[in-house]
């Protein structure tokens, strides 16, 4: 029996706290766009009526770290550029996921170079990696389902209480 034949025969659902959070943290991704090379195309693709990432409840893409809580990295990350993108996700609330989008941002791609960072997971707990130079939106969408599928298995965090969202020091970032 559904949701919908249960709401129609009693008027009511009963269920826990946690399954609504996790339900509501599942469909209500608010990606942060991190568009630094030519992949920010195709996530703006994505974004798009083609791909319509609206069913999936992203299609609010967030400018400010402090009202999202997926960060989508797409394009080539330099070792003068992490430290700014590590601030910015210190500054996402928890819970909180990250897309490394395209070759560049997994592995370097073709700006693989010294000073073209060689992955963001050196410096970010990376969720899913998008391949693909530049990656389809489709390979984005499969990416958002599996962050998705991510969340309904975790815990959900209720409240950030006492969490130091504060700058983070250059020096732990760059490498000498």
């Amino acid at each position: 029996m559904g949701l919908g034949e249960n709401i129609a025969r009693d008027g009511f659902i009963t269920t826990k706290l946690e399954a609504v959070v996790t339900w509501a943290q599942r469909n209500s991704l608010w990606p942060m766009p991190m568009g630094i090379s030519c992949c920010a195309i195709e996530m703006m693709a994505f974004g798009g009526p083609r791909s319509d990432s609206s069913r999936f409840g992203s299609e609010r893409f967030s400018f400010s770290p402090r009202q999202a809580d997926l960060m989508i990295v797409a394009g080539t990350v330099t070792y003068k550029m992490s430290w700014v993108v590590k601030k910015i996700w210190d500054q996402m609330p928890d819970p909180k996921w990250c897309i490394a989008m395209g070759v560049c941002a997994s592995a370097g791609g073709m700006f693989r170079s010294y000073p073209v960072v060689q992955g963001i997971d050196q410096f970010l707990p990376v969720d899913a990696y998008v391949a693909g130079c530049p990656p389809r939106p489709e390979n984005l969408m499969k990416a958002l389902l599996y962050i998705q599928e991510k969340v309904a298995n975790s815990k959900p965090v209720l409240a950030n209480f006492g969490k130091d969202t504060g700058a983070v020091k250059r020096s732990d970032i760059i490498r000498v």
